[in-house]
């Protein structure tokens, strides 16, 4: 019998498999730690490994064994080696599509901060914040929250992976951020807690990984970027490039994602979350810029490609994420697998009760 959990803040349940891979992978963490078959994986050749949903779960169920786990799944499998291969072997495509597509972003003489700026100026992705915040509807708006979640709902952790990787001023400057991130220290102003609020006043699901089932690969290929970046020591300056195009392309969209929701008639528990992004990452862009990458280049200048290479394919991957959306929305689709599935099945608690919006229960 499984020990009672607080869905809040998972364990998550396994997810549905998407293909051969994802099924085999599943299977196996049902059951007691045991060595996979070296053939499993070894002929991975996706046509398009970003979008690819098989190899996209794939990579999640790997990668979630260093966050949270999954609920009923052995502690043992998260250094399995057998399974550690199987996600290397996973890797290999991923990041070869992720360089594809980001090519070889140049640093230019002026240092690895004006790369920075360079390529968030030179980004020209759909527009998404500007259609959320003019147009979208209640439905598309909850679609793009689901979305979201996936991120929102453990929000910093993934970059908190650089921090006994670094030392000096860029450590320190990766603390500052993290503690704003993380509520500096109180539970009510975490931001995964505020994200929180605005998916119960939008009447979804709030559990820890509850939205994993509906989203496509694209969503799952945003997150499983962070967690590649964050995992290999080899990539730390990717993923603080990462970071720094998070910061320096995050107030102007929150603002427009909090201004949506207002024309939408959410109130200000709903729009909170982003409401606090606005003014923190304005913050944030020049410690992440200067602090942070410049402090990491000043003492590694060997990674400043690294970091420009973290930053575009942050933005790359987020384009294709637009995109999704967008493109769904104009040909009057869900972007979701399964829009049906967005329902609250979290029950009122001391807790929770305050995330409870008129909308509760609305699909």
């Amino acid at each position: 019998m499984l020990e009672p959990v607080d869905r809040r803040y998972g364990p998550a349940p396994l997810p549905q498999p998407r293909g051969p891979l994802s099924a085999a992978v599943a299977d196996a963490l049902r059951r007691p730690p045991h060595d996979l078959p070296a053939t499993l994986g070894a002929d991975l050749d996706p046509a398009d490994p970003l979008t690819d949903e098989d190899l996209q779960l794939t990579l999640f169920l790997c990668y979630e064994l260093h966050y949270r786990g999954w609920r009923g799944v052995a502690e043992g499998w998260e250094w399995q080696p057998t399974l550690l291969a199987l996600r290397a072997r996973a890797e290999r495509p991923f990041e070869a599509a992720l360089r594809r597509l980001t090519g070889r972003p140049p640093v230019p003489p002026a240092g690895v901060a004006a790369g920075l700026a360079d390529l968030v100026a030179a980004d020209d992705g759909p527009p998404l914040s500007a259609t959320l915040q003019r147009r979208a509807t209640l439905g598309q708006f909850r679609e793009f929250v689901a979305h979201r979640s996936v991120y929102h709902l453990r929000e910093a952790d993934p970059h908190s992976w650089a921090l006994p990787r670094l030392g000096g001023p860029a450590k320190a400057a990766l603390v500052e951020i993290q503690a704003d991130e993380y509520g500096n220290g109180r539970l009510d102003r975490m931001h995964a807690e505020l994200f929180r609020r605005t998916l119960g006043r939008l009447g979804l699901d709030t559990g820890y990984g509850a939205h994993v089932n509906v989203v496509p690969a694209v969503t799952l290929a945003t997150n499983n970027l962070m967690s590649l970046l964050g995992l290999h020591r080899r990539l730390r300056g990717a993923l603080l490039g990462h970071l720094a195009a998070f910061e320096m392309t995050s107030s102007a969209p929150n603002r427009r994602y909090g201004n949506g929701l207002r024309r939408l008639g959410l109130d200000e528990v709903a729009t909170r979350f982003y409401d606090e992004h606005v003014e923190a990452d304005a913050v944030h862009e020049q410690i992440a810029m200067h602090d942070l990458c410049g402090g990491l280049v000043r003492a590694e200048p060997a990674l400043a490609g690294d970091v420009l290479f973290g930053a575009a394919a942050a933005l790359a991957v987020d384009r294709l994420f637009a995109a999704h959306l967008l493109d769904s929305w104009a040909a009057g689709r869900s972007s979701l697998r399964a829009p049906t599935a967005l329902t609250v099945s979290l029950p009122a608690t001391p807790s929770t009760s305050a995330t409870a919006g008129p909308l509760a229960g609305v699909v």
